[in-house]
């Protein structure tokens, strides 16, 4: 048995490993967050704890480290932009494998909002694998705006064993918003 103590990442590079071009600049902005001394903001990234994959490398080897990073993780963060639906092989690949095999819970983190209180809303920016899961009932997940607080509460307090409210559309109260230091009505 794996030990399962990360948090595994998951975004779309949009074909690009150029920052600037993908979501990869949100997973990069977590790990600035991490590496402030002073900051509060902790995890430990599943990615870190296996060999780095090349863009090179070929797909199986690819498979198998992601599913490798993913049984050792106790939550997997989704990083939910624009494009994320559009991404047709590793993020569909990386949430079955997440729900259905590792049984561990989704935190969707919704780029550019300041808060989450109706997931739905958000359906259309949701991934196929995402949608399944939702309408099936068998993911559990919160849905939080990408911002610090909120990222840092649903990484310490979700996992395998504490599952979110709310099945697969849970969120946060407006008093947990507030506490978080965001405004909401």
């Amino acid at each position: 048995m794996a030990y399962r103590n990360g948090t595994y990442i998951a975004f779309h590079a949009d074909g690009t490993n150029i920052p600037c071009d993908s979501d990869i600049k949100y997973y990069n902005l977590i790990k600035a967050w991490t590496s402030k001394k002073e900051d509060q903001f902790s995890f430990i990234n599943s990615h870190e704890k296996t060999n780095a994959v090349r863009d090179s490398s070929k797909k199986r080897t690819l498979e198998r480290r992601l599913k490798k990073r993913l049984r050792n993780s106790k939550n997997m963060v989704l990083i939910l932009g624009e494009t994320t639906k559009n991404d047709r092989d590793w993020i569909p690949f990386e949430i079955s494998y997440a729900v259905d095999k590792c049984k561990i819970p989704i935190i969707v983190a919704y780029i550019n909002y300041e808060y989450i209180t109706a997931p739905k809303q958000f359906s259309y920016l949701w991934p196929e694998s995402l949608k399944e899961r939702i309408k099936r009932g068998t993911l559990s997940a919160i849905h939080i705006p990408f911002k610090k607080a909120p990222l840092s509460d649903a990484i310490s307090q979700f996992d395998y064993n504490n599952k979110p409210k709310g099945g697969s559309l849970g969120i946060y109260s407006k008093d947990a918003y507030r506490s978080f230091g965001i405004n909401i009505k």
